[in-house]
């Protein structure tokens, strides 16, 4: 049987311009995030877009950091891009309107892409082909494995490269099911490290305070969850149920915090929808069956991610207003990132047993004119992202601020002790001219 599957290899292999051919006028293509997306068959989708080759198709990405070809305005205009979660690279294609931003939930991807829209093309990065055939999508399930294993016509286009990880959970396709195949060894883009601020740590110290010995993680990204991180190296007996595996968690189990022992669902497994961090991050993650990438239908699901007692959830968030409202994804309502994984695992935190989520921000930003503004406004100036209804954890460097279930009055007292201490009088004069107290 191997050298069957070495034979039907063979026969698919090809260069990207030629299995760029497979997909046709009209067709709906999906690629995964970040490192997922093939960077040789994208290039080769934009040379067919910019020539007007490609007509009336649609093409369907999340954080896009390593293929800038399909983001030229003279690219991206002649093909119906669409983004989930904007990154460096469409930032500005989204926010000049040559690409359109869909707000969409991770956990939501199978369903709108799939179920309702019906996306049936999906090109992706492997690891290479093991001897059963099988190639892994490595570090990406998200909502492109979905698209891949969908009951109606679609096609698979695969990128083969040797730096792509291949990871254990549900995340494989098998020659039979490829339709085309080249073969890339482009390294995988590792995140950088950035130092932390003072802010960082405040907030991380409040954080892990409030983290019991035993419970389940997901952290976010960036430097308030680094920090966290850092604060928990003396807890004990962690676990992982997260949209995405960074170095963090790699970090505390080499320090022996990590332990899953006590994780209520899939126990001594990380559960993950994608991997992003650095190289060593995707070399923990090869071939060990402690990691385990599964789709984001499963994974972002509340319902699942409640199904681990204790579920701690670390998030930023850009902006927060008196009533509790959380902006986390645009800056004067310019797209900036996206909902992403950030309300599916408010909710899940709200539904575990034991569970907390925290939404952390620093008290203030510089403006254009150099002048110092509150992160923490009478009304946001931003779309909504977490609904006063569900925001838990308020957090600044300042302190944490508890607001699920307070009435306005309370939730104008818990945020002005949090915010910096030249803006405090404002919000409760502005407070009081909203008639959030009385």
């Amino acid at each position: 049987m191997m050298i069957r599957w070495k034979e039907m290899y063979k026969q698919k292999l090809t260069v990207p311009d030629e299995a760029i051919k497979i997909v046709q006028n009209g067709d709906k293509i999906a690629v995964p995030i970040a490192n997922g997306q093939p960077p040789a068959l994208v290039s080769a989708v934009a040379k067919r877009a910019k020539t007007g080759e490609l007509k009336d198709s649609v093409y369907f990405e999340v954080l896009n950091i390593r293929c800038p070809q399909i983001c030229a305005p003279d690219v991206a205009g002649k093909i119906h891009y669409e983004c989930g979660f904007v990154g460096p690279l469409s930032r500005g294609i989204v926010n000049s309107g040559v690409a359109e931003f869909v707000p969409i939930r991770f956990s939501s991807g199978k369903r709108v892409l799939v179920d309702d829209r019906k996306f049936n093309v999906v090109m992706l990065t492997v690891s290479p082909m093991d001897k059963h055939g099988y190639f892994s999508s490595g570090t990406n399930a998200d909502y492109s494995y979905a698209i891949g294993k969908a009951a109606y016509p679609h096609k698979i286009l695969v990128e083969v490269n040797e730096k792509m990880p291949r990871t254990c959970g549900n995340n494989q396709f098998h020659i039979t099911e490829v339709d085309a195949v080249v073969e890339n060894t482009l390294p995988l883009t590792c995140l950088p490290v950035e130092p932390l601020s003072k802010e960082d740590e405040a907030i991380g110290r409040y954080i892990a305070e409030q983290i019991p010995d035993g419970s389940c993680l997901q952290l976010g990204i960036g430097g308030i969850p680094n920090a966290v991180a850092k604060f928990l190296e003396h807890k004990k007996d962690l676990s992982v149920h997260t949209e995405m595996l960074c170095d963090n968690y790699v970090e505390l189990y080499k320090k022996g915090v990590i332990t899953s022992r006590y994780k209520t669902h899939m126990p001594n497994k990380w559960i993950s929808t994608f991997i992003l961090g650095s190289q060593e991050t995707y070399d923990f993650a090869d071939q060990n069956p402690l990691v385990e990438i599964w789709g984001a239908e499963w994974v972002n699901n509340p319902q699942v991610a409640a199904l681990n007692d204790n579920l701690m959830t670390v998030n930023a968030t850009v902006e927060v207003d008196l009533t509790g409202q959380c902006a986390s994804e645009s800056m004067n309502f310019k797209q900036f990132s996206g909902v992403g994984g950030q309300a599916d695992f408010v909710q899940a935190a709200a539904q575990s047993r034991g569970g907390k989520s925290f939404l952390a921000t620093y008290s203030t930003y510089t403006d254009k004119e150099g002048n110092l503004q509150s992160k923490i406004v009478p009304v946001l100036n931003n779309f909504v992202t977490i609904s006063r209804m569900d925001v838990q954890y308020v957090v600044t460097e300042y302190g944490i601020a508890y607001l699920k279930d307070k009435s306005l009055k309370n939730r104008v007292n818990e945020l002005t002790a949090i915010a910096h201490p030249d803006f405090r009088d404002w919000l409760k004069s502005e407070a009081k001219r909203f008639k959030f107290t009385i």
